[in-house]
């Protein structure tokens, strides 16, 4: 067993996102639906700055970034941008802490991961920041140091909690495969060399200090080895998006500790099956790897299959009490 098998998960969490821009109906609808593994959630509705790429881009240290018709560019010293972002960043963190006084527990945190981060940000020229070796590994630097900044942030006003770090990496596979696009779309940045990405998250998984890390990402071909190889302690994904290829990977995942956060419950609005239909797919791929069922419970958080931001905030309320159940099903009837 890895290292990883340490670290044990409670069964069913959130992604991050939820709809609307109320703070505190947020916080209480993340800690009221967990309550052994709530979640600090993000609101993107309120605009640029509570957005996964604004939030994350205003916990950077010695980098800042503005809000340009093309989308966050990094500049030169703090502006407007920077100071929203963090400003809601603050509000959210004192709703979190208003609902979970007492709290005693796994508590998850969200940031945006260093590849994803250097797709989307953009360099003075317009260019991402993906396309200069040295700037990304300068944003790698700045968010790891940021991430123990606000993993210290969270820890002193939720003493009780033991904190998981989640970074979403919805764009890796783009990057690792030469997918994401030039300013000017005509075309890609040169794929990044596996060795280079995999070191570059290893530093930010350290910011971590050892504790927890989810690698999140809801796009197709999720890297698993690599992910664990940079020291995830669990992979988030889509488990819709899963095929056969991916099955040797994930029984090696499994059998090495690492824990898999599969999105079984859709994000946006549509009807739900009974709980134990959300996690039928789990147990057929379970019989299909040869796995021992009693591990399932061990093995697997449910969670929804990305964040809920473009969910009713009814239908979002509703997921996360589905996932609850969905975990009860796994755990109460393994086969």
């Amino acid at each position: 067993m890895s290292e990883n098998s340490q670290f044990r998960f409670p069964g069913a969490t959130g992604v991050g996102s939820l709809p609307g821009a109320d703070t505190r109906e947020a916080a209480k609808t993340a800690t009221g639906s967990f309550e052994d593994f709530p979640f600090l959630p993000e609101l993107p509705a309120r605009g640029p700055g509570a957005d996964m790429i604004g939030r994350t881009a205003g916990m950077l240290v010695e980098l800042y970034a503005r809000v340009e018709p093309s989308g966050w560019r990094i500049g030169d010293r703090p502006g407007r941008d920077t100071r929203r972002a963090r400003s809601w960043l603050r509000e959210d963190l004192d709703a979190l802490e208003e609902f979970t006084q007492d709290y005693q527990g796994d508590l998850k945190v969200q940031a945006v991961g260093p590849w994803t981060l250097a797709a989307a940000l953009e360099l003075k020229n317009g260019e991402a920041a993906l396309s200069d070796p040295g700037a990304c590994r300068d944003l790698a630097a700045s968010l790891a140091e940021g991430l123990r900044q606000h993993l210290d942030e969270v820890r002193r006003r939720v003493p009780g909690a033991r904190l998981v770090l989640q970074l979403d990496e919805p764009s890796l596979t783009a990057v690792l495969r030469g997918q994401v696009r030039t300013a000017s779309g005509y075309r890609t940045h040169r794929a990044v060399d596996r060795q280079i990405v995999e070191a570059a998250l290893r530093d930010v998984v350290g910011a971590h200090g050892g504790g927890p890390v989810v690698v999140h990402s809801c796009a197709p071909d999720v890297p698993f080895a690599l992910l664990r190889r940079a020291g995830a302690a669990a992979v988030s994904f889509d488990f819709a998006l899963l095929t056969e290829r991916d099955d040797e990977a994930i029984g090696e995942a499994v059998e090495g500790g690492t824990r898999l956060f599969a999105g079984v419950v859709p994000g946006t609005d549509t009807p739900l099956s009974d709980p134990a239909g959300s996690v039928m797919g789990v147990r057929t791929l379970w019989r299909r790897l040869g796995l021992r069922p009693g591990l399932l419970a061990e093995a697997v958080t449910v969670t929804p299959a990305c964040g809920l931001a473009g969910a009713s905030p009814a239908y979002a309320r509703q997921v996360l009490a589905h996932c609850v159940r969905a975990a009860r099903s796994l755990a109460d009837n393994p086969e």
